[in-house]
């Protein structure tokens, strides 16, 4: 039996060996992460940013489920990948020895290449040390900026003003997050900012300036913002070096196909660093949401047992900000239209994406998880729904996904 080597151990290479195990792959299976023991990664800016959840209270799995399950948990780093003797060359010569390789190595907080944005005080969020080291930053009578008020950006600030600091939110975007869930819900979230007493600003930031171990943060068309710590939310870049060492083919991340494959039939490639190209060539958007990376590593290990493929489900994701719970599925930026339901209280609160011929193709709620679990349902299984009845608040999304 052949072993496999995953590098890497967010939700994409620990649920590749997961799931490997689940379907009674007996090959041995190595997870090589310099952080050791597999953590999730969207507590960082919620739950454990607020010291609510441990770093054990986040971990995928104990220690010992690992070993019960016979995978091998090695904490280094790969400087290499030999593809031509498949081996792995790590940080200190040593030399691992692999049969399929899976690269599951994320991506790497963008800086971006204004002056400042590259100083080690300025914080990102990519790992528990990050997050520690920005909690140690605020507290009351602290003023955070943070600059990107997407996903990341509004969830620390929600977390910032629950430990009792000031925010400033900065962003060139008037309203973030219109591509994800529409600009009428986008415009609810944003509106939160304000009444939970976090400043936003409309601007590009221009440059960080420190001085007197406070930060001056330059924005263009506005005056400057003096903050005690900042944090930078822009985005992430795929992590290809490895792929690059093994000569593997990228493009803006890991080209792999619609099994995961790299361009070597020996190495997958999963989660935030995979990029699918379909057998026609064309290129899809790489996606960087927690549930995409789940489905791309099950996809990736039925690839590697020669299983069958898992039916993949419209993509999903979730968000938390000021005690309120935000999910979305499918794609809201096909041209269509948008049906909007609104709350109780005369709130949008669920959008609905129509394509041009009157199929649901994408959906987003505010508290309403329901709706887009229907949702997604229906998207999946391709069901037929009168236009009018998805308009009807009263009419259950439930009832029109049976």
């Amino acid at each position: 039996m052949s072993s496999t080597t995953i590098v890497g151990g967010g939700i994409g290479g620990f649920t590749v060996a997961d799931e490997l195990r689940r379907n009674g792959y007996t090959g041995e299976i190595t997870i090589i992460d310099p952080l050791g023991v597999p953590y999730d990664r969207p507590p960082l800016s919620k739950d454990y940013l607020t010291n609510e959840k441990t770093r054990a209270e986040i971990e995928f799995r104990p220690a010992e489920w690992l070993e019960e399950n016979n995978i091998v948990l090695k904490q280094a780093t790969v400087e290499r990948v030999e593809a031509q003797s498949k081996k792995l060359v790590l940080e200190g010569g040593e030399e691992v020895a692999y049969d399929n390789l899976v690269i599951a190595t994320g991506g790497t907080a963008r800086r971006g290449s204004a002056p400042g944005f590259d100083s080690d005080n300025v914080v990102v969020l990519r790992t528990t040390e990050d997050a520690d080291k920005l909690r140690s930053l605020i507290g009351p009578g602290k003023k955070l900026g943070t600059i990107g008020a997407g996903l990341v950006g509004a969830e620390v600030a929600s977390s910032a003003r629950k430990l009792g600091a000031d925010v400033v939110l900065i962003d060139p975007a008037p309203v973030s997050l219109v591509p994800a869930v529409g600009p009428e819900l986008a415009q609810r979230l944003h509106d939160m900012h304000a009444e939970n007493g976090v400043e936003f600003i409309n601007a590009m930031t221009s440059s960080i300036e420190e001085s007197d171990g406070r930060f001056h943060i330059g924005l263009d068309g506005h005056d400057a913002v003096t903050v005690d710590a900042v944090l930078l939310c822009i985005g992430i870049i795929p992590e290809t070096v490895l792929a690059e060492s093994a000569g593997l083919e990228t493009d803006n991340g890991i080209l792999v196909d619609e099994q995961q494959r790299t361009s070597n039939s020996s190495i997958w490639a999963v989660g935030d660093c995979a990029r699918t190209r379909l057998e026609d060539g064309t290129l899809l958007r790489r996606h960087e949401h927690w549930d995409s990376a789940i489905q791309e590593a099950k996809t990736a290990a039925a690839s590697i047992i020669d299983g069958p493929s898992p039916k993949l489900s419209a993509s999903w994701f979730w968000s938390d900000r000021y005690g309120v719970h935000v999910e979305g599925t499918g794609d809201m930026t096909i041209p269509g239209e948008t049906i909007i339901r609104n709350d109780a209280e005369g709130r949008p609160a669920v959008a609905l994406r129509l394509d041009e011929n009157g199929a649901l193709v994408g959906a987003a709620a505010i508290e309403d998880s329901m709706a887009v679990r229907a949702a997604r349902r229906i998207i999946d299984r391709g069901i037929a729904v009168d236009k009018d009845k998805l308009a009807d608040a009263s009419i259950p999304l439930k009832k029109l996904a049976r």
